[in-house]
């Protein structure tokens, strides 16, 4: 089955530039040019991967990853001007998978999307195996198939990279991953940013497992070399 991609961009030669480079990969591609309709497409349709661009009319790139999230954990790439770290790290927080600085080089993008395809196949594939594994640690249970989480029995929404930082470290508990180790393993390239990226997802997700976030009884830091499950 074709994968379906999003674009979002109110530089309309920015999106056709991009939906040409991808529907010669054999992409389908979906444009949005500002905040409102991305969402519209949003809400129609489960993309594989969503571009979005920071600087949007109507509503800005942020808003619309932040309402996203409310309902679905689908990838989301955002693209921001160069050197502005801030919009970087407010894209990962309100809970973008990644990010790309513009301008980019499109076989870097290409390279990226398919590693969050790669990515999200492998674990739907291995779930599909295990279709009816389900780790229960404390009061913290991990449905694999469905990708669901739950704390004390109240469901916690974690976003697709969440969800992947969390099942590689239940199945690998006490293993101490280093931040380089994590963005190799999870966003599954070589990312060329800086670990803040796992260090904000590590934290995110505290936030939405833990019950006291400041004082983690899961996921746990190993000071000097990265983080690790605590079993």
């Amino acid at each position: 089955m074709k994968k379906r991609i999003l674009v979002v961009d109110d530089e309309k030669l920015i999106v056709k530039g991009i939906r040409f480079s991808l529907e010669q990969e054999g992409y389908i591609i979906d444009s949005a040019y500002d905040g409102d309709q991305a969402l519209d497409f949003a809400k129609e349709h489960e993309y594989d991967v969503v571009l979005l661009d920071v600087m949007l009319p109507k509503k800005d790139g942020l808003e619309v990853c932040r309402h996203i999230r409310s309902f679905s954990t689908m990838p989301i790439i955002m693209l921001t001007a160069k050197g502005d770290d801030m919009d970087k790290i407010l894209g990962l927080e309100f809970g973008a998978d990644d990010y790309m600085t513009k301008p980019f080089n499109i076989m870097e993008l290409k390279a990226r999307i398919k590693a969050i395809i790669r990515r999200n196949t492998f674990v739907s594939d291995k779930n599909n195996q295990d279709e009816n594994m389900t780790i229960i640690n404390g009061d913290l249970e991990i449905q694999r198939e469905s990708r669901r989480v739950f704390v004390a029995e109240k469901e916690a929404n974690l976003t697709a990279k969440e969800f992947d930082l969390l099942e590689l470290f239940i199945m690998n508990s006490n293993k101490v991953y280093s931040r380089e180790q994590l963005l190799n393993i999870v966003w599954g390239y070589d990312f060329p940013g800086d670990v803040r990226t796992v260090d904000v997802h590590v934290r995110r997700l505290r936030e939405k497992i833990e019950l006291n976030p400041s004082e983690p009884k899961y996921v746990q830091t190993k000071w000097g070399v990265g983080y690790y499950y605590q079993q």
